[in-house]
């Protein structure tokens, strides 16, 4: 079991589903989170949990002001467990979409201000490209994006309307931010920043998640 860290549900413990997925380590999670309200993206939200497994990181994106989160997890038993642990946190804008990312993403829904992106980590860098690019339809023009992965997976590769923005590595874990590039933005349109140093922020005395993520025979499987 793990716990909601901070906001309106702060404290309240939450499942996790017993195989196939590898839990955000509650640190991990608190430091996000504070880098999130830093930038002032979560009062509001309209949230996507990709990969939700236990819904832990779109409840606390719930918790802390998001309007609405839509957490998107393919694993029954992990479904199922996002639905309880949703119905005992008891906010209100939550909701399971029970089905693969990418069928989830092909359709109209309305535009994300933020996406927690936190598939297993044994999905490929190509897979995770795939969902990246199918999201941006999705983006609101001025949605910010989360990428969480192995600290030793290279960066994922950005499509075209998604723009790196910040890096931070805690122990096993590396959290990739992107922002969504608005055409009209002279700075977009210059194109990416520069890789800069892979090393970055991050505290490095957090050991991070182990490397038991799930199973390789469904892609779909959460992270969180």
């Amino acid at each position: 079991m793990t716990r909601i860290v901070a906001g309106t549900a702060g404290g309240r413990v939450i499942q996790v589903p017993g195989r196939g997925t590898r839990p955000t380590t509650d640190r991990v999670r608190e430091a996000l989170f504070s880098r999130l309200e830093h930038l002032d993206v979560l009062d509001g939200a309209r949230v996507l949990d990709l990969y939700a497994g236990s819904g832990a990181l779109g409840l606390e994106a719930a918790s802390r002001g998001a309007a609405s989160v839509v957490l998107v997890e393919s694993a029954r038993a992990a479904a199922d467990v996002c639905r309880r642990n949703a119905a005992a946190v008891g906010l209100p804008g939550v909701r399971v979409a029970p089905e693969r990312v990418l069928a989830f993403l092909g359709r109209p829904g309305e535009p994300a201000d933020l996406v927690l992106v936190d598939p297993p980590y044994e999905v490929g860098e190509d897979d995770v490209a795939a969902v990246l690019a199918a999201l941006v339809p999705r983006l609101d023009p001025q949605a910010l994006v989360v990428v969480e992965r192995s600290s030793r997976s290279p960066e994922p590769a950005w499509p075209s309307g998604l723009r790196r923005s910040d890096h931070r590595r805690y122990g096993e874990t590396a959290l990739w931010f992107a922002d969504a590039e608005d055409p009209s933005d002279p700075e977009d349109a210059a194109g990416p920043d520069a890789p800069g140093d892979p090393d970055d922020a991050g505290d490095p005395d957090d050991a991070g998640d182990p490397d038991d993520a799930g199973d390789p025979d469904d892609a779909g499987r959460a992270g969180s």
